[in-house]
């Protein structure tokens, strides 16, 4: 890993609230290519911090740099050479296929011509010619959440960040889903992805695990079994959970 190009680093991090901590120390490099699991339980702090990789919040203080660019000062240069998907919001249900690829194109800076061809050609990708012109409420969830990753990275990112983005969607699917982020990846995106899925954090490359603020464990899945003497990652995350240290 080494020898890699580091995508994201981030430098004795904090993120305070008044009295209370919700990133103590953060400390972690991400690389160009990786997929960078970040688990916690509710409350660990990914989101404040996920936040901040964004360019939406400042930290209190420490360093950190997102594909070059200072998360103090270079905000908008972060937020344009990053992609994003949330679980809870990824694409404007009452526009149609074509319509939501349009509008986030313009979103991400896209020229007209540029997004006529990323058009054609995620509409040929995906297998949507044909629903085109489908209002998105009408697709089934799966292909939402496909279309909706899709559309995240149609202005070539260096970085897509994945905020649970397969909630709610069906095992088969969420396999599918899985193969579009190793497609990603093996073309130089760094994906970045918080899940609930302990299945999930298997396909990383490594996974970062945070309780209470802290990252509690950083390391590749077979490795932080080893570690932990776990048979599965879900075994990993209860120890850790729980404050155990075998």
């Amino acid at each position: 890993m080494s020898t890699r190009e580091k995508i994201i680093t981030v430098s004795n991090l904090y993120k305070k609230f008044g009295s209370f901590t919700a990133n103590d120390d953060l400390t972690f490099d991400v690389y160009k290519g990786e997929i960078f699991g970040f688990l916690g339980a509710n409350g660990a702090g990914k989101t404040t911090a996920i936040k901040i990789l964004c360019g939406l919040s400042k930290p209190t203080s420490g360093k950190a740099t997102i594909a070059g660019f200072d998360v103090y000062t270079q905000t908008e240069a972060i937020k344009n050479s990053i992609g994003y998907m949330s679980q809870k919001f990824s694409l404007y249900e009452d526009l149609t296929v074509a319509e939501n690829i349009r509008f986030f194109g313009g979103i991400y800076g896209m020229t007209r011509k540029d997004i006529k061809i990323k058009t054609q050609l995620l509409l040929d990708k995906l297998g949507l010619q044909d629903s085109a012109k489908k209002l998105i409420k009408d697709l089934p969830l799966g292909w939402r959440q496909k279309l909706a990753f899709s559309i995240a990275i149609v202005h070539d990112p260096k970085i897509v960040f994945l905020d649970e983005p397969t909630g709610g969607v069906d095992p088969i699917t969420r396999r599918q889903f899985w193969n579009q982020i190793y497609e990603a990846a093996s073309e130089g995106v760094t994906v970045f992805v918080t899940t609930h899925y302990m299945d999930e954090a298997e396909y990383c490359d490594r996974v970062s695990i945070m309780v209470d603020g802290r990252i509690a464990a950083l390391d590749t899945p077979q490795k932080l079994k080893e570690t932990f003497g776990a048979d599965s990652m879900n075994d990993v995350f209860i120890k850790l959970a729980r404050g155990d240290n075998k």
